[in-house]
């Protein structure tokens, strides 16, 4: 099948444009002489792990349900961060991951046993113990995403260290960016080795975290190469790791939708789509943030101008406005561009609304589905 020719709505994802971020992250690992890994809260389509595993077989998890997915569905390491682990949880993160990441000093003494215990179990994979850091250098603009806010519950300062780091502890891991580039990474970085640099002769890994929007067209490449290189050889005994999510697949996928309806009150028109914002698409909502319409226009409200409302009955489901050469009708398709990342992991089933379909176009534009969703779906969410 080609895309024009299933039925809305539907993700679909784009192996090509997939595989095209997938060679520049390979590159970048391989220039820079770095480990970049995948992490699953940006995308967890497994049923395309199958291309990814080509070029990266590591991931990050932020819980037992992350973990168990990259090792069964990418098989290589397995990094874990999770703000708090519990008695419940702990022995199977050991179990699972091959290095785990403490949020505070408090967690690691609390667990510290559990590691120690299961590393000196010859039978069993040695388990890599870190603390995430807080360089307290922000450079994101929306709070919501920003882990370096004041009171931040996200990492230790330098402060709370004090001269050494607790006994055992092998790594440490930063995470200060979302969606930001490598000149972003450069003032955390700087804002890191200030406060962190007397720590590093008694570590082996430093990860970076995620937010290294590598793939974006503007993204100097270059310089995070250079970047990353001149810290190594500052620090040549580290394992830099990075975990970028959105890098992976940005702007590797789209939510087809189709008019289903056309409202106007007190002057506004809005087109209802088969599809859902709060539903289906929450970053928009959430961030909040426009998505762009491949079958739109530049805004001109001499033009025919819409609000895209979804078909939910959240009030605030609606997000705006578009203008297009020609009046929308009911039928015409819609194509809301970069809805492969940060989207499906956030869907809700919210008012029992269908979930779109999941399509994979293969490079030779052939279509098909990775998963379709039923009422059995919502019924057993439910419970």
């Amino acid at each position: 099948m080609k895309v024009n020719e299933l039925p809305t709505p539907f993700y679909v994802v784009y192996e090509d444009k997939l595989r095209r971020n997938l060679e520049l992250i390979d590159r970048v690992k391989r220039e820079a002489g770095v480990n970049i890994i995948m992490a699953f809260k940006a995308n967890a389509l497994w049923r395309s792990f199958p291309i990814i595993k080509e070029y990266v077989s590591d991931s990050t998890a932020s819980s037992l349900n992350e973990m168990r997915l990259g090792n069964e569905e990418l098989g290589g390491e397995v990094h874990s961060y999770c703000p708090a682990y519990t008695p419940e949880t702990i022995t199977e993160f050991i179990d699972g991951s091959t290095h785990i990441t403490f949020n505070s000093i408090s967690q690691y003494e609390r667990f510290r046993e559990y590691i120690e215990r299961n590393n000196a179990d010859s039978t069993k994979r040695h388990v890599s113990p870190g603390l995430r850091v807080n360089p307290q250098c922000s450079v994101i603009e929306t709070d919501i995403y920003n882990p370096a806010l004041p009171g931040s519950r996200f990492g230790v300062t330098a402060d709370i260290i004090g001269p050494s780091l607790p006994a055992g502890i092998e790594g440490l891991h930063f995470h200060q960016l979302c969606e930001s580039s490598s000149y972003d990474l450069e003032k955390v970085l700087n804002a890191f080795e200030s406060q962190f640099g007397r720590y590093l002769p008694s570590v082996k890994w430093v990860n970076m975290g995620g937010g290294h929007l590598m793939t974006r067209k503007d993204y100097d490449v270059e310089h995070l190469i250079k970047l990353l290189k001149d810290f190594r050889s500052r620090y040549p005994w580290l394992e830099v790791i990075l975990e970028p999510g959105s890098a992976f697949t940005w702007q590797t996928g789209d939510l087809i939708t189709s008019v289903v309806d056309v409202v106007e009150n007190q002057g506004v028109k809005t087109a209802i789509i088969d599809a859902s914002f709060a539903c289906h698409m929450p970053d928009c909502l959430e961030m909040p943030y426009q998505p762009a319409v491949e079958e739109s226009v530049e805004l001109d409200t001499s033009l025919p101008t819409y609000r895209l409302g979804g078909n939910s009955c959240l009030s605030g489901d609606y997000v705006g406005d578009w203008s297009f050469k020609e009046p929308l009708k009911i039928g015409d398709r819609l194509t809301l561009k970069d809805m492969n990342h940060y989207t499906t992991v956030k869907t809700t089933m919210f008012n029992g609304i269908q979930h779109p379909a999941i399509v994979l176009c293969g490079s030779d534009g052939e279509c098909r589905y990775l998963r379709k969703f039923t009422y059995d779906d919502y019924k057993n969410r439910m419970s």
